[in-house]
């Protein structure tokens, strides 16, 4: 099964659906499964007085606060049938992240295939059982959280009838540092919990997502933007579009590689066999009748003679006919 691979758009449209359609058109030239925007209501979402993050000061006019930063980039009903039709159209997967309730029954009246849960809503109960009585597919990001965090979302999910969950092993910083990515946490939150894992990034490179997929990674998720020096709190920690098909071919390089677990020989190597192995020779000139010892024998490429794994049923044969040196022992 393929790694599924989600850009994540988020709010990098700006608010604007040129912008938004444009990032539809460019990632799904690229192998990629998925393109997620957020649905939220500001209003539903965040207090007029709410800070914005360290992150967020530093992308965006510090005048003004989280409310009115959000609140510029929302999209409506209307904005999100249009983005599901153009996804459509170029034959990508719509998808969005809810963080308010209002916009999980918004996504579930169009029937969005899968739910993301972001990191913020894991001690969100009443936002749990809404998202889990749809009974659809989840992914959870756990960015900030406990593994007794996670252990208790993943099980209100399950009481209330979710669907399959992947939980996706993330860190909440924009961008996160190498050193507190923590990747083989992902290998924990598996071990313990017995689900799916997948990885939502948000380092500055791409060698991260790459290494999680060859952990065991099902879901890699990146943020997207069709240019770094966008105004908005999410462009500077994201991927520009030759950054992104980079990242993208480069897994689906790993997935070929990882293989199927079974160690023999590949098709490709085969031929190879017979050039870098070896064979039981003469060291020398033996006479018809001498006895094969370690004297007389010695290994040697090409590997189409006798294997060297049979020495010590060679050892003590009478040589049947001559053999000149470096000639292939039979018996």
């Amino acid at each position: 099964m393929s790694v599924f691979i989600i850009a994540e758009a988020g709010v990098n449209h700006n608010g604007s659906m040129e912008t938004a359609k444009k990032m539809i058109d460019t990632i799904a030239e690229f192998e990629v499964d998925a393109i997620k925007f957020q649905s939220f209501c500001a209003k539903d979402l965040v207090i007029a007085s709410a800070k914005k993050a360290d992150y967020q000061q530093k992308t965006t006019d510090i005048s003004e606060s989280q409310f009115e930063m959000i609140k510029k980039l929302e999209l409506s009903a209307a904005e999100h049938d249009e983005l599901i039709a153009h996804c459509n159209i170029k034959g990508i997967q719509f998808l969005s992240t809810a963080f308010d309730i209002n916009s999980i029954f918004l996504l579930k009246e169009r029937d969005v295939p899968m739910y993301k849960i972001p990191s913020g809503e894991i001690t969100n109960l009443p936002y749990l059982i809404a998202i889990a009585k749809i009974g659809k597919p989840i992914i959870l990001s756990t960015g900030m959280s406990t593994l007794d965090e996670v252990k208790t979302a993943v099980e209100i999910l399950k009481q209330n009838g979710s669907g399959e969950i992947t939980v996706l092993h993330c860190n909440t910083e924009y961008p996160t540092p190498y050193s507190d990515v923590n990747l083989n946490a992902m290998l924990t939150v598996k071990n313990a919990l017995g689900v799916k894992v997948g990885y939502s990034d948000h380092t500055p490179g791409i060698e991260v997502p790459i290494a999680a997929v060859a952990m065991g990674a099902t879901v890699i998720e990146k943020h997207f933007t069709l240019d770094k020096n966008m105004e908005g709190p999410d462009h500077k920690a994201s991927l520009e579009p030759a950054e992104f098909v980079a990242m993208v071919q480069a897994i689906r390089n790993i997935e070929k590689a990882m293989g199927t677990g079974e160690k023999t020989s590949s098709p490709s190597e085969t031929k190879n066999m017979v050039v870098v192995r070896k064979s039981i020779v003469a060291k020398y000139s033996i006479k018809k009748g001498e006895i094969f010892t370690e004297e007389n024998i010695t290994t040697k490429r090409p590997g189409n003679g006798i294997s060297p794994m049979k020495w010590f049923d060679i050892l003590g044969v009478t040589a049947e006919k001559d053999f000149v040196e470096d000639e292939l022992i039979v018996v």
